[in-house]
């Protein structure tokens, strides 16, 4: 209805009034409409600015946490002639021990017999059984007809006995060759059962001699580590030292081997770099939003949940996060804060405290090792991210004002909205009467006016 007046208003007056009321409406509510939509899109702004700090301090402390983990922070083993020894850290546990002095006195050898020659790997070599004893287990080796000298090597593979059979063939002929496990303890005979055929009976070893010879003994390794003698039944020895493999590779009487550890301070050293580097990062993106420079004000500046944010990352630097050595903190590594927060480091002090007490910064980088009065910087900042972005943490705070705030304005809006359309229909409407009244009186001066021209008539 308000529509249908608009529309008719001017006819007749010669004056746009419903421009008029659409002016009149907008100089009375565009102003405040204008004010309360900037403030609303501020909150706005300041709700999606929070939730950005937020994801920033946890993509940070997660990003931390994901590097320190996939860090080694224990030096690994390493021999100083690995053509004689080579060392490898056993997964999971912490070399002890070292350094050591290793000497290699012999080398573990596994027992090997040879056959006669027959002519190919297709040739006869009997049917019946065998009896493979290996230690004190004893294995029955059955071979069918036409049983070849392939088919014996199956068999014997096939028994997964600790022994494996091969063929190996020159210029004399093929010949099955046996070999074992090394240590003595892995020595082995091969005997005739009473249903092998004098054909099979040509691949016997009682232990002390037989139809096929023995090539190699079985043996043990013997080494001197730290001037103690030890037997091993294999090559990979990993009992002579706690939580570190030895593998030796050749004996060498009289040439002392050493073993050591080499500390991965380089690697320790770039964690600290990377952090500070980091650390600066999200410091500056927290400094642009609290800016307070007048005109370029950030949008969180004087915001508490920011503030504490900045207020507890702060408190890294000087916060114990170790509690054993003379390196606890991360100032005692050379780090300290700037004016603007953002961190230095002293590449000076840093690289001393790391060849003064490398375990102690271990402590403080490696989360593995986290306690609650030893909570290293990952476990530090956990506890920073885990309090300022809680559900009734500072940022929760902030957040939930804000969304309070807008609310309000989104409300504020919605009542102005009704107001300017009330107002609008109220202008409409008295401007419609008016134009009405302005049409009867031109009607009444149109009558007067013709009247008047027929008196003026009459006279005549």
């Amino acid at each position: 209805m308000a529509t249908d007046i608009a529309s008719a208003l001017g006819i007749g007056s010669g004056i746009n009034t419903s421009q008029l009321v659409s002016d009149l409406t907008n100089a009375s509510f565009g102003p405040r409409e204008d004010a309360v939509q900037g403030r609303l899109e501020t909150a706005s702004a300041r709700v999606s600015a929070l939730a950005s700090a937020k994801s920033s301090l946890e993509t940070f402390s997660k990003a931390l946490s994901d590097l320190l983990q996939g860090t080694a922070y224990r030096g690994q083993p390493v021999s100083n002639d690995p053509s004689i020894a080579t060392v490898g850290l056993i997964p999971g546990g912490t070399p002890k021990g070292l350094p050591a002095q290793l000497e290699v006195l012999q080398l573990a050898t596994a027992q090997v017999l040879q056959s006669t020659a027959l002519t190919d790997s297709a040739a006869v070599a009997g049917t019946g059984t065998l009896k493979l004893t290996v230690g004190t287990t004893e294995t029955l080796i059955n071979v069918a007809a036409p049983g070849t000298l392939a088919d014996l090597a199956s068999a014997i593979n096939g028994a997964n006995a600790g022994v494996t059979a091969s063929i190996v063939t020159d210029q004399s002929g093929a010949r099955l060759v046996l070999k074992g496990e090394t240590g003595t303890d892995n020595a082995f005979t091969l005997t005739a059962e009473p249903d092998a055929d004098v054909n099979l009976q040509r691949f016997v070893w009682d232990g002390a001699g037989g139809t096929m010879a023995r090539s190699q003994t079985a043996g043990n390794a013997l080494i001197r580590v730290d001037n103690v003698d030890m037997e091993f039944g294999s090559n990979q020895i990993t009992t002579a030292i706690s939580n570190v493999q030895i593998n030796i590779n050749k004996a060498a009487p009289g040439t002392v081997v050493t073993l050591a550890t080499d500390q991965p301070t380089s690697t320790m050293g770039d964690l600290v770099r990377e952090f500070v580097t980091a650390y600066n990062e999200l410091k500056g993106a927290l400094n642009n939003a609290t800016q307070s420079n007048g005109d370029s004000a950030g949008l969180l500046s004087g915001d508490y949940g920011v503030r504490e944010m900045s207020r507890r990352l702060s408190g890294l630097v000087s916060r114990e996060l170790t509690d054993t050595g003379n390196y606890r903190t991360l100032s005692d590594l050379g780090i300290r804060t700037e004016r603007n927060g953002t961190l230095s480091l002293d590449s000076t002090r840093l690289d001393a405290a790391l060849a003064a007490d490398p375990d102690a910064i271990t402590q403080m980088l490696n989360p593995a090792v986290s306690t609650p009065t030893q909570p290293g910087i990952a476990g530090a900042l956990k506890e920073i991210t885990d309090y300022v972005n809680g559900t009734d943490g500072p940022i929760a705070s902030s957040t939930a004002i804000y969304e309070k705030q807008k609310a309000a304005l989104e409300r504020e809006l919605e009542k102005l909205g009704e107001q300017r359309g009330n107002y609008s229909e109220q202008l409409t409407s008295t401007y419609a009467k008016m134009q009405t009244r302005l049409m009867q009186f031109q009607a009444t001066q149109s009558y007067l006016e013709q009247q008047i021209k027929i008196w003026s008539q009459s006279n005549d």
